[in-house]
């Protein structure tokens, strides 16, 4: 089990005046977001030039003052200056869950403007690393061609097997686990609700599977809850997983303030001074 690296330092003296102690933590898939998933994943859109809108649904009574309006929907969404990927910030809503953790971040792209739809969407819960959905939303933002996949699958376990993961034994083409077991990326069924294009997983019926996608997840502790949950529908391109899974089992380490509760003791710490 791994342990922090300073751990009888005084919090105090690597904490600014009036805040929270920052330090360098490791290893980045079970850093958590530090409670700054959206502000991490937002300024990164911002950056990119991409435009932000913001829908609010609530109710207001007459001679009723501004803070007191009830907010009963609030959805905050981003589009690319091509219009052909956008990203939802979903936590208000909770429209569904995965693993058990409401949906945080939804991101979606489609090949043609005047298609209605979108060709794949990917899901993020709330604890997913921020720096592992900027990457992947760099490269979706990099990429001409948003919704065709340029490399195959492989591409995705070479890129946690270049950070020290596991492949696995029965399934060395299809599953990937960080050593300690704890977090793990998959190529599998895809769970419902996960909105694709593609027409095989639209025509697919009850009980058959349609095509493959992308999860990652990591459980810190057998059986217990898991920190996080990310899903990519079947028509994702790989070359775009790939970057968020190059991110996620990234050996270089991440500032916090905020650490999740179920992996302190497994994370290795420096203060941040």
């Amino acid at each position: 089990m791994e342990a922090p690296l300073y751990p009888d330092l005084p919090p105090d003296l690597c904490a600014p005046r009036g805040g929270q102690p920052a330090f360098w933590v490791g290893p980045r898939h079970l850093a958590g977001d530090d409670g700054r998933l959206y502000d991490v994943v937002a300024d990164a859109l911002a950056g990119l030039g991409w435009t932000s809108l913001t829908i609010v649904r609530g109710r207001h009574e007459p001679d009723e003052e501004p803070e007191d309006r009830q907010v009963l929907r609030s959805t905050v969404l981003h589009i690319s200056p091509d219009a052909l990927r956008w990203a939802q910030w979903c936590a208000a809503d909770e429209p569904f869950h995965l693993g058990g953790l409401p949906i945080a971040w939804q991101i979606s792209a489609r090949a043609e403007v005047s298609s209605p739809l979108a060709q794949w969407s990917a899901y993020f819960t709330r604890d997913v690393p921020g720096e592992a959905v900027v990457d992947f939303l760099v490269a979706l933002d990099a990429s001409n061609q948003p919704a065709v996949s340029l490399a195959g699958a492989e591409l995705v376990l070479d890129a946690v097997a270049a950070h020290g993961w596991f492949r696995d034994i029965d399934q060395p083409e299809a599953v990937a686990t960080d050593p300690a077991f704890t977090s793990h990326i998959s190529l599998g069924e895809v769970p419902p609700l996960i909105q694709d294009g593609d027409l095989r997983v639209l025509s697919a019926e009850d009980d058959e599977t349609g095509p493959d996608g992308w999860q990652a997840w990591a459980e810190p502790v057998l059986g217990a809850p898991l920190l996080w949950v990310a899903s990519f529908a079947a028509s994702v391109p790989h070359d775009l997983v790939a970057a968020f899974a190059a991110s996620l089992s990234s050996t270089a380490p991440v500032l916090r303030r905020v650490l999740p509760e179920a992996t302190q003791e497994r994370l290795l710490r420096a203060p941040a001074i």
